[in-house]
């Protein structure tokens, strides 16, 4: 336990707060300052220049990770009949229609991801209290609002993230886990990153992308500096 302590002691040590690091750098680092005795999630954290409550200042997406994110994504689809038996074939592990909402209405809450035909938003609509808190109501811009509910699921199990900017300006996700190799981690920062670029709205003025952050569950954040991001 001694030994671990002083580990990361030295390791956060090493981390200069004051430093904007290259994403390689950055992700050398955070992997070396998570020590702790579970696989940490590595996280993003992007400060954007913009006002999501403005419409043309939203930033909102979905980015497939290179080496996935190392996290089992639990996928609960809304079909019915043969897009049901696609959703079950490609992994889904809750599907349904009526049956599904009422066992959501009644508190379940096994799963990560929503994904629905569109015929079936009229059930799914009436689930909005539930889902829309935890960022879960199925959306057309996202790919969660599909007939191609193969790929969706697909997408969602090979480690497809999705990003929407809180009321802060800030936009967040886990990236993949310590346990990945730094390459690997930075791979994912720079998916990330490029994603959140591409998803500039008409409505931002000024700088952008403001500070970006690396961070494991239990590390301090290192700053990657911005010409990283380009």
């Amino acid at each position: 336990m001694a030994k671990q302590t002083k580990r990361k002691q030295v390791a956060v040590e090493a981390v200069d707060r004051t430093k904007h690091y290259s994403v390689e750098e950055a992700a050398t680092l955070v992997k070396s300052c998570a020590t702790g005795k579970f696989d940490e999630t590595i996280e993003i954290a992007i400060n954007l220049g913009v006002d999501p409550r403005h419409a043309d200042q939203m930033v909102r997406g979905s980015v497939a990770m290179p080496n996935g994110t190392g996290k089992d994504v639990r996928v609960a689809v809304f079909a019915r009949d043969a897009k049901a038996d696609e959703a079950k074939a490609a992994g889904a592990e809750l599907v349904g229609a009526e049956e599904l909402a009422e066992a959501i209405q009644n508190g379940e809450s096994g799963f990560d991801r929503v994904i629905a035909t569109p015929d079936m938003m009229g059930v799914v609509g009436r689930l909005g209290k539930v889902l829309g808190p935890r960022g879960l109501m199925p959306n057309p811009k996202l790919g969660t609002v599909t007939a191609d509910i193969d790929a969706a699921v697909k997408a969602a199990k090979a480690g497809e993230v999705q990003f929407r900017v809180e009321k802060a300006g800030v936009v967040h996700a886990g990236i993949g886990k310590a346990s990945f190799d730094s390459a690997k981690i930075a791979e994912n920062a720079s998916a990330f990153i490029d994603a959140i670029r591409k998803a500039r709205p008409s409505g931002a003025k000024g700088t952008y992308i403001k500070k970006i952050t690396l961070s494991s569950t239990m590390s301090p954040g290192v700053f990657i500096e911005d010409s990283s991001a380009a």
